[in-house]
């Protein structure tokens, strides 16, 4: 059986399927041609991230598919129920990049604090001739501990930012339409452990107490923070969004940034994505990352061999 992974997958991932009996296949096929490769090539498993989409077209085009795998959380670009309605399988790994895209919250998190996004555009032009100028820019960054982060979407990844939000020192609330409390550990080097119980508490609520709010929640129709909610926000607080693009008013943010209800954002998620906003791009307000949530080399070992073990388990173990 064949795999095609059209956006890639991890060296584990390949070796785990190939020990198996499968052939993998890394060939990044442009969207227009990959109904024809699919069936040419007489590919079992489709194996995709975010660049390649699998609509009602490529499902009904290609009968020698059997499953489809999203390497991550989202599924966004797949029609995830018409293909089951069609006997496909449809398999993620949502619990792979958890901790990797909870540290990016936190690395827009302390560079945001500390200016490190509008610093390391400044010093490499002006360092050497304004450095006392820049020193004074900078004078007046903020601590996280003590600090106030409210979650929004306390899942897998809203859980996994609270772990790190209590290791530093934060109080941490939470909002989430479906989870009432979650147990949190936070684990240590050790084997030490401390354990939190976090009730969630309405949005509203969650927003006016924070001094930063982070996003984890899927895509939607319809802004989740627009400029009702910006206004309920603390005068100075920031928004970090590593959810999905589509969720944040982006007009209303670089309103709220410029008229100084916002210290700051980060986004690694766009609503244009792959072409964002030059409002955003140029804004040095805004700490920026080109969608790189699950990029790590643990995030995508871990997702590569998550996916080979769900695929084994469809195509081979329940076979026999």
């Amino acid at each position: 059986m064949k795999v095609l992974a059209n956006d890639g997958v991890s060296q584990s991932g390949i070796d785990a399927l190939e020990a198996a009996g499968f052939e993998v296949n890394t060939t990044t096929v442009a969207q227009e041609q990959l109904i024809n490769y699919i069936n040419e090539k007489n590919i079992t498993v489709l194996l995709v991230r975010s660049a390649t989409t699998v609509r009602k077209d490529l499902i009904d085009a290609c009968p020698s598919l059997k499953i489809i795998g999203r390497g991550g959380v989202g599924m966004d670009n797949i029609d995830v129920e018409y293909a089951r309605e069609k006997g496909l399988h449809v398999i993620n790994t949502p619990a792979a990049s958890s901790q990797s895209v909870a540290e990016l919250v936190f690395a827009h998190l302390y560079g945001g604090v500390r200016f490190l996004h509008d610093a390391n555009r400044a010093m490499p032009l002006d360092g050497d001739t304004q450095f006392k100028k820049l020193k004074k820019n900078y004078a007046k960054g903020v601590e996280l501990r003590g600090k106030t982060l409210g979650i929004i979407g306390f899942g897998r990844i809203g859980q996994e930012v609270a772990k790190i939000g209590l290791g530093v020192g934060m109080k941490v609330i939470a909002a989430d339409k479906f989870i009432e409390k979650a147990d949190i550990s936070v684990d240590f080097f050790d084997g030490q452990s401390v354990k939190f119980n976090i009730a969630t508490q309405p949005m509203e609520d969650i927003l006016k107490q924070s001094d930063f709010v982070t996003l984890h929640v899927p895509a939607q129709k319809d802004y989740v923070i627009g400029k009702a909610e910006f206004d309920l926000m603390k005068n100075g607080a920031a928004i970090i969004n590593a959810a999905r693009g589509g969720v944040v008013n982006e007009v209303e943010l670089v309103n709220a940034l410029e008229s100084g209800k916002l210290a700051f954002a980060g986004l690694d998620t766009f609503q244009d994505e792959p072409t964002p906003a030059v409002q955003l791009l140029m804004n040095g307000r805004i700490s920026l990352t080109p969608h790189i949530g699950a990029a790590t080399n643990e995030a995508q070992d871990r997702i590569g061999t998550e996916l080979a073990t769900q695929i084994k388990k469809l195509l081979l173990d329940d076979k026999n």
